[in-house]
């Protein structure tokens, strides 16, 4: 990936450096693009993360952040003179809430971050407020210079014909595959069970006991560590029936039961900002007794049976009897969600799922297993295994979405490093003398 482009993540570093810097020291200006200023301790404080982080460089490194620094501003003077870019308050906000959410998470609740950081969360916000801006408005900017970059497919065509064989690059191994999953059945009692808990938790907190000792001690969920906080979230980031009820929630009350994809709850609102809502719940998940989970297996095995006997196709069954809905539709096949596609590369795989595929040939179909699915949940499933594609040099009969984002990236990056070179001589800069003898990648900073 290169580095130009990419330069605005530079900020995501940017915001820990802002909150940490105490009492101020005598600083000193070693750059001016525009009427942005870059400092001395810019430079150093980042320089020593990079060292923190193990990021060693074969050039000058301070030289290196330095030109980081200058492509950022240079992008910032942009987009400021650009009236089509902006950013609201509200956006501003937004971010700032995930941004102290973030580290919430990371280090237990509000009160460690202030200790952390040696500051309230008032000052820690107001530290990252112009961070953030300048962040929004870099990288509109970068946007607007590279959306309007594609390519054509006799262009990914040309551009690979033109590869060495020692640049064209390697894939590595991958699979294709398809489930039909199967939860074991919960038996009424064991929700009415589960539900009856619940509305108890509920009543010893409306009788004054503490929502968040109880998620600590009981919550089945991976925020029970933090008294069964999520966080602020939107609408689409939270389950349908876990949504309606917390924003419908009225002050501190605690709500009636819910059921969720992930389980049961009761959830109480802690605070809520513009159309996102911080909540704390308790989650408790209806357990499947040896009996279902053997029934649920059973089945499995029988339908796999069926399959093998060509009196059904996998594809009809998936649809007719998966539990998966993100697969059933596409008669099982699995999309990788972080390529879109429906090859997998062995460490993107569930490692319960990756474990029977390497045993499969194929076409052919696994015995059930037993596995966690993604919402946590005990789920059985079976798999087919449609391809396994070894390892081997990209082409385009098999790589070509791969061949062709790998061209658009060099493309992006041409038209980035054009629109750099053109706004250096357009630009007001001004770099001090301790730096000109750096070998910057662009030489139209030094005027």
């Amino acid at each position: 990936m290169f580095r130009k482009i990419f330069v605005v993540t530079l900020f995501l570093s940017c915001l820990s450096t802002a909150i940490m810097a105490q009492d101020k020291i005598v600083d000193q200006i070693v750059a001016v693009v525009g009427s942005n200023i870059i400092l001395k301790s810019d430079v150093e404080n980042m320089y020593i993360q990079q060292q923190a982080q193990g990021i060693v460089s074969d050039g000058d490194m301070k030289c290196e952040i330095l030109e980081d620094f200058l492509v950022e501003k240079l992008l910032l003077a942009e987009a400021e003179l650009d009236t089509l870019i902006e950013v609201t308050d509200n956006q501003i906000n937004q971010q700032l809430d995930q941004r102290i959410q973030y580290f919430v998470q990371h280090l237990g609740s509000e009160q460690a971050v202030e200790a952390y950081f040696k500051k309230p969360i008032t000052e820690i916000k107001a530290d990252l407020e112009d961070v953030i801006r300048n962040q929004s408005l870099t990288q509109q900017m970068q946007s607007k210079i590279i959306d309007k970059v594609q390519v054509t497919p006799s262009e990914v065509r040309y551009h690979y014909r033109s590869l060495k064989q020692d640049e064209i690059p390697m894939v590595e191994s991958q699979v294709e595959y398809s489930q039909i999953t199967l939860f074991p059945a919960i038996s009424l009692e064991e929700e009415n069970r589960i539900k009856a808990r619940l509305r108890e938790f509920k009543k010893r907190v409306e009788d004054g006991e503490n929502f968040a000792t109880l998620a600590v001690l009981y919550s089945e969920g991976p925020s029970a560590a933090n008294g069964g906080e999520l966080g602020y979230m939107g609408r689409a980031q939270l389950d349908k029936n876990y949504a309606s009820t917390a924003f419908n929630l009225k002050g501190d009350r605690v709500s009636n039961v819910v059921k969720s994809e992930f389980g049961y709850h009761i959830i109480q609102v802690v605070d809520r900002k513009g159309e996102q809502v911080n909540t704390r719940h308790i989650i408790l998940k209806p357990k499947a007794t040896a009996e279902t989970m053997q029934n649920a297996y059973n089945r499995l095995d029988s339908l796999a049976n069926f399959i093998r006997k060509e009196d059904l196709s996998f594809e009809d069954a998936a649809m007719r009897y998966s539990f998966d809905k993100n697969s059933r539709n596409s008669g099982g096949t699995v999309i990788n969600p972080q390529t879109m596609s429906t090859k997998w590369n062995q460490e993107e795989l569930d490692p319960d799922v990756s474990k029977v595929l390497d045993e499969l040939k194929v076409n052919e179909i696994s015995d059930p297993f037993k596995t966690i699915d993604d919402k946590q949940r005990s789920v059985y499933k079976i798999v087919k295994l449609k391809n396994r594609i070894k390892q081997h040099r990209a082409n385009l009969q098999e790589d070509y979405q791969m061949l062709n984002d790998i061209y658009l990236q060099k493309k992006q990056e041409e038209a980035m490093n054009e629109w750099i070179s053109k706004q250096q001589s357009k630009t007001y800069i001004s770099i001090d003398d301790t730096y000109v003898n750096c070998n910057f990648e662009f030489k139209g900073w030094i005027k």
